[in-house]
């Protein structure tokens, strides 16, 4: 079996030699660090390339097991959610919760991906009745989103054909019960990139 470290390294050979950080950490920096067995920033600093470089599924894939044995939940998570999304595409938002008193939610809910809303996002069945998806959410640079709050978040649509046509700007509604829950502005829509 392979350990984490290796998957660490591996993903790092994926990666070009001029794929840089937000921050400016560059691939022979994460070298570096893989040699000090700096395991937790190597993994940090890859996703953060991985955020702003375009990488493969296998770098994403490669990432996420490493954090599955490195016993790193939320980073397993999202990198599981970004391989997702190279195969997918990206839905981003600003999601507005609406408050408990206008149907909104209760209780602030976790943002890593594990939240499955309906949206309502101008579909129609057959009959005319509004038509609701579902999309999973990631709450941007947050591990919670209470009521009333405002945040960016990333959709995940169990069906990504229904949400082509979306464009910046449009609006999707979120539903947990009848009420609207949320009101979610588009802002970018990323197409695949397998």
């Amino acid at each position: 079996m392979v350990d984490a470290f290796t998957l660490l390294r591996q993903a790092v050979d994926l990666l070009p030699e001029d794929a840089v950080s937000d921050n400016g950490q560059t691939v022979g920096d994460v070298r570096e660090d893989v040699g000090r067995q700096e395991w937790e920033l190597v993994l940090g600093v890859l996703e953060e390339i991985g955020d702003v470089h375009p990488v493969s599924v296998d770098f994403w894939e490669l990432l996420a097991e490493a954090a599955r044995r490195m016993a790193l939940d939320r980073s397993r998570r999202w990198c599981r959610w970004r391989a997702w999304e190279v195969r997918h595409g990206t839905v981003r938002a600003t999601l507005h919760l609406m408050d408990p008193k206008e149907g909104g939610p209760r209780t602030a809910f976790p943002g890593d991906g594990r939240l499955r809303p309906m949206w309502d996002i101008g579909g129609r069945t057959t009959d005319g009745e509004r038509a609701l998806c579902v999309a999973r959410l990631w709450v941007e640079f947050q591990p919670r989103l209470g009521p009333g709050e405002t945040a960016t978040v990333r959709l995940a649509p169990l069906r990504p054909q229904q949400w082509q046509h979306l464009e910046p700007g449009d609006v999707a509604l979120m539903h947990q019960a009848q009420p609207v829950a949320g009101i979610a502005e588009i802002i970018e829509i990323l197409p695949p990139r397998v």
